[in-house]
């Protein structure tokens, strides 16, 4: 199953996610979206998962903090304590021994990123 994970601003609309989404999916399928349980029930999340026809798991502090990312966002450091929101909820929605398909990419607007990782669920 691929994870598709998401760091995104206030004001960040499901165009931004989309766009992010797309970037970072490459024509590859996602299982389920994911990003922090706050997150996660935003409408503008919410949104997105309808318009992608997906399933949301919202990520928990502690287990975000528990994951390795490639990228390093002093925004995220700051609100979140990772490295990457994007990589940490893809690897965590991907389960245990999940791994980065790639990086994540941000949005043509700089308003959201989004990565993938590649695992067995949780």
């Amino acid at each position: 199953m691929i994870a598709a994970g998401f760091g995104f601003r206030k004001g960040a609309s499901v165009t931004s996610l989309m766009d992010a989404l797309s970037a970072a999916a490459g024509g590859r399928p996602v299982s389920v979206l994911a990003t922090a349980a706050d997150k996660a029930q935003t409408g503008v999340f919410r949104s997105l998962a309808a318009e992608a026809r997906l399933p949301v798991r919202g990520v928990d502090a502690g287990s975000l903090a528990a994951q390795r990312t490639r990228t390093h966002s002093q925004a995220s450091l700051e609100a979140r304590d990772v490295g990457s929101l994007a990589e940490a909820a893809a690897l965590a929605a991907a389960g245990e021994g999940a791994r980065l398909l790639a990086p994540r990419t941000i949005s043509g607007d700089g308003m959201a990123t989004c990565a993938l990782a590649e695992g067995n669920g949780p």
